[in-house]
């Protein structure tokens, strides 16, 4: 085909917008939320599990809040692919077979998830998809799938460097963008050779550390690392050992690639009500992926109340960016979140760590660390759980936080209106690219 040369620039921009978007597939513009099975069935899936769960999201109308996805983990394949290299669905699990099950989900206006592995067997032992990516990026756009949860089971030695972890993983992500379906990319490695310098050209999300565990916080030499930079992510990490990890790592997402702390544990045993406030306040200011695992056919009122928090879902789907540490002391941590909207707004949200009940001071020099201007300003606040309002502060905020809770104040900017307390912008914001 000849192209007339006062069309060549157009033609021209038109590959390079299609060479992006094979890349950044629009996806996870805000962090992906939804439920998935492992947590509460592990292998014992099927297709009444999965459509029952799904009844259940939409019964409680967990879906308008934003909760999307209903993902299908592991063991839903048999343990061998058929004689043309494509893998099987269990016929006695789904007798209806997957894309029946995606349908089924469509019609209920939600997102169906799939799950592989990027090894040799998926961590349950079924058939992985390293060296079938392409067959099994066609099989899932076939089935209409819109969210692929990727993990690192088996992987024959393929890491062990960022980049033989990079080049494996990026060959799912170009196999399901030549489907021309898009299909939400999460990553799960586990934060095996730093996947934040690398993923976020590849993927809508990665794991960034080992397996969660419904404990507040306990040492577990399964799961032995303190600190990201982990040669044994491994698994049963506790709520506290995650976040301690996770907090430097904010500056490594953006819209369509989010650091993932793994699967909710709200409305699980073990952990109280104000832990389970904690675990998810900070999953939202950090915009982790939201994706529940709790037994969702049987959700009690004190998970339903926590898991539809508007002013909470909206640190994470809302116009703020993504939260970091300003501090951490012996018992609390001080985690700070700006306004993405120039309204020099900010989330403020202090944890409790310690044994006991505290109260704690938080000086302004701490909430807004080198911006001396908006030092100078009051701001109204809004306790984000009791809804309290708390008045115009100036300077410093006095606080009182239960053992191992959470206070969340959302501050308002209320001063001078001379002053323009303005948070500092370091990159274009989405809407500008």
């Amino acid at each position: 085909m000849v192209i007339p040369q006062t069309h060549r620039a157009v033609f021209a921009l038109a590959m390079v917008l299609k060479t992006i978007h094979a890349i950044d597939n629009g996806l996870a513009l805000t962090p992906q939320m939804g439920w998935n099975t492992w947590n509460t069935f592990a292998c014992n899936i099927n297709e009444d599990t999965i459509l029952g769960a799904a009844k259940a999201l939409k019964k409680l109308k967990l879906d308008e809040y934003g909760y999307h996805y209903v993902v299908m983990d592991d063991c839903w394949s048999l343990h061998q692919r058929n004689a043309t290299g494509y893998l099987q669905y269990d016929p006695v699990k789904f007798p209806k077979g997957i894309k029946h099950l995606a349908d089924e989900i469509h019609a209920m206006g939600l997102g169906f998830g799939m799950y592989s592995s990027a090894g040799k067997y998926t961590c349950g032992r079924y058939p992985g998809s390293l060296a079938f990516e392409e067959k099994d990026a066609d099989l899932f756009a076939e089935w209409e799938v819109d969210y692929l949860k990727y993990d690192n089971c088996f992987n024959d030695g393929q890491s062990g460097t960022p980049l033989i972890s990079f080049e494996r993983y990026e060959v799912m992500s170009k196999a399901l963008n030549r489907t021309g379906r898009p299909i939400l990319y999460s990553m799960c490695n586990w934060g095996e050779d730093s996947p934040w310098d690398w993923a976020p050209t590849i993927a809508n999300s990665w794991r960034m550390s080992g397996d969660i565990i419904n404990v507040f916080d306990r040492y577990d030499d399964r799961c032995p690392c303190e600190d990201y930079i982990c040669r044994l992510p491994g698994h049963h990490c506790s709520i506290m050992n995650i976040i301690n990890k996770a907090a430097p790592l904010g500056q490594k997402a953006h819209a369509g690639a989010w650091n993932d702390l793994d699967m909710l544990e709200v409305g699980n045993e073990n952990l109280d009500y104000e832990e389970q406030k904690l675990h998810f306040t900070i999953w939202a200011m950090v915009k982790s992926p939201l994706i529940m695992g709790h037994d969702i056919t049987h959700t009690s009122d004190q998970a339903l109340e926590i898991l539809t928090n508007k002013d909470i879902i909206d640190l994470s789907q809302g116009k703020w960016g993504i939260g970091y540490r300003s501090y951490k002391k012996t018992n609390s941590q001080l985690w700070l979140q700006d306004a993405t909207d120039n309204s020099g707004n900010m989330v403020i949200a202090l944890i409790n760590n310690g044994e006991k009940d505290d109260e704690f001071t938080i000086g302004f020099e701490d909430i807004f660390l080198d911006e001396w201007e908006r030092r100078k300003a009051g701001y109204k606040v809004k306790d984000l759980w009791t809804k309290d309002d708390l008045g115009v502060i100036e300077k410093k905020i006095k606080i009182k936080v239960k053992r191992h809770g959470i206070f969340v104040g959302r501050m308002e900017f209320a001063g001078d209106p001379k002053i323009k307390p303005r948070a500092k912008k370091f990159h274009a914001d989405p809407d500008e690219l």
